[in-house]
């Protein structure tokens, strides 16, 4: 065959098989990684759901299309088909000639194959469009029931989790195939169109049979659409309240009713139609059923919202009000809430202080951001390292319950010189983070920055808490994959003039092993100077998909995940990343939606412990009662571990997620109200405040504090966020979340008495603004050349008072290091501005001893002065090496760097 010898077809061959190599090869290494965490069966789960579940689809539709393909054979015209233009006004059909080639394609020997192909390309459409439909199919299959029944249909809530999409799935998949097997149907009949066929619907053929048999089918499934839809209407969003409303029973489901009726009778009519042959029957049929769908799916329900629902709004809506409170408050655990009264008495006095000394000694000064840019400025040491944020926690220290603010130091290789970004340094050499820097919510040193627990390179300590691996190859910035166990030593960190090198230690990795395993990893990672660098070896290994949100979502992205991961200091010095993972869902009848998805149900049902030296996770089931996470469970026994697996040292870390707060506490803003009179006039609606960030009003973000709870004699971890009536600025009550211990997970609101004025933010903010003194400072910074930054608002229940705590801090123009400068304290009708907590609080409460950990005298050598003098030298010394080396650029921005060090030098010496 002369084709076999043309260019164009081995070009052809050649992309082929380049195709099927890379998918290959990608499925390969993907397995791989899956099998350097144990975690094989996840791996082999989805792909084998996923092809089965594609070849199922593919052979089936396949088959249902060839078959009605061949049935065209039968049809038999009952004229020759006229390959001139006949005469004008002879009623027959004319064929032109291009339609003639496409009809030699499909006739005599070629029948058989262009059959054959066309069942391959419809079977492709069908199953190409199925993307991760598998998981659908297996939680159908392993679904678990909630034991709770909707109020309209009263089936179990899980049958709208689970059974209604796999309904809507096989729907969609039916339907499309009819579909597209009518239209490839109809194109041939059309392409071997005779004048009966064309101008004569009343004269009987098979062709017209076959064709109406699958508009028949089509109907049919259409009235199951009609069917599954009368469900959605536990989703409607077109009443008072979220879910089915009075217009929707009353009208919306009788509608739906209807045209279930009108659709199977009209596939009635269409198969009654064999026997009657009268053809245009099926189109009046559709004309009436099309009219009906208007009036009843549109006008209908319009007409009784107008005039029967409105007229008579509240008794008409009301057991769908109750409902929707109901569900909503069930979708969200806000059922759960124990609501208690706080009484307020502003008695709070020194000994009440000195009481309460684990609150006071924890009330969070330092802001994660004014505190990011210190630790960049102190900390960061080396222009390749960075602190992507700041997390906050809390550990036992010296004997101590304390709240902590920590960050870890990762490596940023984009921030290498350009000098410096070679292959081997990228990929064999920088490979990894070093270190952590940890320091208390509360102390200060007298520059005005923090007091350092952790610090420095190597780790220096300060406390008990100590670090025994301080790398750090996975994390939040490790967006590249490297190779380790080579013959070339790891950067491992700085030490003055030289630098320290190691090996990687872990087994974690994938292990190159085989030449033609490297040719499948560089081809994959599309770096060829793998299969030619001599530092490689068999027993090399692969650092990939390090970001550790990059690593949960590759291995369980059905899951949501907190945007937020933390680090986690085990008691034998390990590292640790802990992520939150959510099952959620649109399918919560009843239930307010919140966002923009429409999901309306949310667990914080997965803890994932991730070792930041070797990559190793695991996934810990927090919330057990969950069926979504049971489901999951099910179709991956092998994934999931009960939470108390974990270890006891990383359990005392569990944090109540910020996100899951922050949705539920805006949830019940409205649905705190389980009266439907009252949730209907929206008399008691609720919001949550604002304050005052550089100038701005911005919303208030719950924060997570130690304090005793009124009623509780130990001070505890929680979470908390306040609420003001809407539309007015005092304080109504405050939601919190409690984590330590057996108390994990459970909620509280606390109301204040309604006859009682507590300020809220923005009035704190307000008479914070309002008072001569503290105004006249910050006026004064500002017009020195300083900017004065306001922090977070805390406040602070402490036993029936309400404390208010602001942080000021000063920053030069030039500088990018805040430093904490005041302590603004409010309490009753008193503002006070003092140097530190504890000036401030016995400015408000009197004399004597606050309790309040003492400000900590001057910085450490390390810190401070000391430090950016270190800096300073660091950064003229490579600004000297880049010159030598003619690296421009680098010499630039070490220039840069030097200035700004002598600045904060300047800043702190004034």
């Amino acid at each position: 065959m002369e084709y076999r010898n043309s260019p164009w077809f081995k070009i052809a061959l050649l992309i082929i098989f380049l195709g099927f190599f890379s998918t290959i090869a990608g499925y390969y290494v993907d397995w791989l990684w899956f099998k350097s965490l144990a975690l094989q069966s996840v791996f082999s789960t989805t792909l084998l759901n996923s092809i089965g579940l594609v070849t199922l689809v593919f052979i089936l539709s396949g088959l249902f299309i060839w078959f009605n393909l061949h049935l065209t054979n039968r049809h038999k015209s009952s004229e020759p088909v006229a390959e001139e233009i006949p005469p004008e006004g002879e009623g027959r059909v004319f064929r032109s000639p291009d339609l003639l080639e496409w009809l030699k394609l499909i006739q005599g020997a070629n029948t058989k194959w262009a059959f054959i192909v066309l069942s391959i390309v419809g079977a492709y459409m069908v199953s190409g469009a199925l993307g991760d439909k598998w998981l659908t199919v297996q939680q159908f299959f392993n679904r678990v029931l909630f034991g709770i029944a909707d109020p309209v249909f009263g089936m179990d809530i899980g049958f709208y989790f689970f059974n209604l999409s796999f309904y809507r799935f096989v729907y969609g998949i039916l339907m499309g195939l009819l579909v597209l097997t009518l239209v490839l149907v109809g194109g041939i009949y059309f392409l071997k169109a005779s004048t009966d066929f064309i101008l004569d619907w009343d004269t009987p053929s098979f062709a017209k049979n076959h064709m109406a048999a699958l508009l028949a089918a089509i109907f049919v499934l259409k009235a199951w659409d009609y069917r599954l839809k009368s469900f959605d209407i536990l989703f409607s969003s077109h009443g008072v309240i979220y879910g089915a409303t009075y217009a929707d029973i009353f009208a919306r489901l009788l509608a739906y009713k209807v045209l279930i009726f009108m659709a199977l009778l009209l596939a009635v009519l269409i198969g009654a139609n064999f026997y009657t042959k009268k053809f245009r029957w099926i189109i009046y049929g559709i004309g009436a059923w099309l009219v009906v769908a208007i009036i009843m799916g549109g006008i209908y329900p319009f007409v009784i919202q107008k005039f029967v629902v409105q007229p008579n709004e509240f008794n008409k809506e009301k057991p769908y009000i109750e409902a929707g409170i109901k569900f909503t408050q069930m979708a969200y655990e806000l059922d759960e809430v124990d609501e208690r009264e706080f009484k307020i008495d502003y008695k709070l006095n020194l000994d009440a202080i000195k009481d309460n000394h684990e609150t006071i000694n924890n009330i969070r000064l330092w802001d994660w951001e004014p505190l990011l840019d210190t630790y960049k400025s102190l900390q960061e040491l080396r222009p390749y390292y960075v602190f992507n944020d700041v997390d906050i926690d809390r550990y036992v220290i010296d004997g101590r319950y304390r709240q902590v603010m920590l960050a870890a130091r990762e490596m940023e290789q984009e921030n290498l010189s350009s000098q410096a970004k070679t292959w081997i340094n990228q990929r064999l050499m920088f490979t990894h983070g070093y270190g952590v820097v940890m320091s208390p919510v509360t102390e200060i040193a007298q520059e005005g920055f923090p007091l350092f627990f952790m610090k420095d390179i190597p780790p220096q300590f300060a406390t008990d808490i100590k670090i025994s691996r301080p790398e750090i190859y996975f994390g939040e910035r490790t967006d590249t994959y490297v190779i380790v166990s080579t013959n070339q030593q790891e950067f491992d960190y700085p030490m003055g003039e030289i630098n320290m090198y190691t090996t990687y230690q872990g087994d974690n990795g994938i292990k190159i092993q085989s030449w033609p395993r490297r040719l499948m990893l560089s081809w994959v990672l599309q770096d060829y100077k793998m299969l030619f660098s001599s530092d490689i070896t068999n027993s090399s290994q692969v650092l990939m998909n390090r970001n550790i949100l990059d690593r949960v979502k590759k291995i369980a992205p059905y899951l949501g995940y907190d945007a937020d991961p933390y680090l986690v200091i085990s008691s034998d010095g390990r590292l640790f990343w802990m992520m939150d993972g959510y099952t959620y869902s649109d399918r919560y009848p009843y239930s307010q939606p919140y966002d923009r998805n429409g999901n309306n149900y949310v667990r914080n049902a997965v803890k994932v412990v991730c070792d930041a030296y070797s990559g190793q996770m695991v996934f810990y089931v927090a919330d057990s009662a969950d069926p979504l996470i049971q489901t999951y469970q099910k179709i991956f026994p092998e994934l999931y571990k009960p939470i108390s697996e974990m270890p006891e040292d990383i359990r005392k870390h569990v944090r109540y997620p910020e996100d899951l707060l922050s949705i539920q506490a805006d949830i019940y803003r409205s649905y705190h109200m389980s009266d439907p009179g009252v949730f209907y006039n929206k008399e008691d609606q609720w919001i949550i405040p604002s304050e005052l960030i550089a100038g701005q009003e911005q919303q208030i973000d719950p924060y997570y504090i130690i304090m005793r709870l009124p009623g509780e004699t130990d001070a505890e971890y929680i979470l908390m966020l306040p609420y003001t009536p809407s539309g007015r600025p005092n304080m109504i009550a405050w939601m919190c979340a409690r984590m330590d211990g057996l108390n994990y997970g459970k909620k509280l609101v606390f109301r204040f008495p309604k006859q009682e004025t507590v300020y809220g933010p923005m009035q704190i903010e307000s008479r914070i603004n309002q008072d001569t003194e503290i105004s006249r400072q910050l006026t004064l910074w500002n017009q020195k050349g300083s900017q004065v930054r306001r922090g977070n608002l805390v406040i602070i229940p402490i036993n029936n008072s309400i404390l208010y705590i602001e942080p000021l801090y000063l920053q030069a123009e030039a500088s990018q290091m805040p430093e904490l400068k005041r302590i603004i304290a409010a309490y009753g009708n008193k503002v006070v501005m003092e140097e530190t907590l504890d000036k401030a609080l016995t400015s408000i409460f009197g004399t004597g001893q606050t309790g309040v950990v003492p400000t900590a005298p001057s910085a450490p050598a390390g810190t401070g002065i000391q430090q950016l003098t270190q800096q300073a030298r660091q950064y003229y010394d490579q600004a000297m090496e880049s010159l030598k080396s003619g690296d421009w650029t680098g010499y630039g921005e070490n220039l840069e760097k030097l200035n700004n060090a002598i600045k904060d030098l300047e800043a702190l010496t004034r």
